[in-house]
């Protein structure tokens, strides 16, 4: 990886004469573009940009997935296909958040609205998924409230927490990680696995603790995650005033 004029460029960014390609400059123009233009135009810039309107559609996805789970019923006592299309809406929701990201990111559209509704949308399928299985008896509140509480905190803050270009702060590592876990424990607790093995209690039991297992595996990132994002937001806050009080101070 080398710079120059302070732009960092790898080695399949330039030609075999050593400059740097048209596809790279193209890229990197692109790039600058879009995000001048979302500064320009505001908060709601890039509404149509693709990856946005998959975020729109896994809204939509999700709230037909909580439908359809509760008509289905505890463990699909009600219709053990509906638990199956359940399954299958949340997997196709879930899916579609890896999508949108990765068109965002190939096309230089990450805009500040996608960045504020792609978590809202992961939200409202997995805490949403959270609160069905709960209602249904096939998890224990405890765990439910623990992640809400660490979510809706977390969104409240992320509605008014800006960096000091003023910009929404995005997620981390760590909690990209545990929405990753989270989806895995939620998919997995949604498939009928009585439908599959009916009257194995012993190998039903085993499967739901497994599952159960990477589910507190996801609460412990996603309670980890959360306390390094409010960090970040009181560190940032701090930025902020100082930059306030210099501004003051030179006027």
């Amino acid at each position: 990886m080398k710079k120059e004029n302070g732009f960092a460029r790898s080695s399949s960014d330039t030609d075999k004469s050593g400059f740097i390609s048209q596809e790279a400059v193209r890229a990197v123009s692109s790039a600058s573009s879009f995000e001048a233009e979302n500064k320009k135009n505001g908060f709601f810039y890039g509404w149509n940009a693709p990856a946005n309107l998959i975020t729109y559609f896994r809204l939509v996805l999700s709230v037909a997935f909580l439908i359809v789970t509760l008509k289905a019923g505890t463990y699909g006592c009600n219709s053990v296909t509906l638990r199956w299309i359940s399954y299958l809406l949340f997997a196709i929701a879930a899916f579609s958040d890896k999508l949108d990201g990765y068109l965002a990111r190939k096309y230089n559209q990450i805009t500040e609205l996608g960045k504020l509704l792609d978590p809202i949308a992961d939200k409202l399928l997995v805490c949403g998924g959270l609160i069905v299985l709960s209602i249904m008896g096939e998890l224990w509140w405890a765990v439910t409230i623990l992640f809400l509480v660490r979510e809706i905190g977390i969104t409240i803050m992320r509605f008014f927490a800006k960096d000091e270009n003023g910009k929404v702060i995005a997620a981390s590592k760590a909690g990209k990680m545990k929405t990753f876990f989270q989806c895995s424990a939620v998919g997995l607790l949604l498939i009928p696995v009585n439908s599959i093995f009916p009257g194995n209690d012993v190998l039903f039991g085993k499967y739901r603790a497994v599952c159960l297992g990477i589910l507190f595996f996801a609460l412990v990132l996603c309670l980890y995650s959360g306390f390094c994002y409010a960090a970040a937001v009181f560190k940032n806050s701090k930025i902020l005033k100082k930059s306030r009080k210099k501004t003051e101070m030179k006027i």
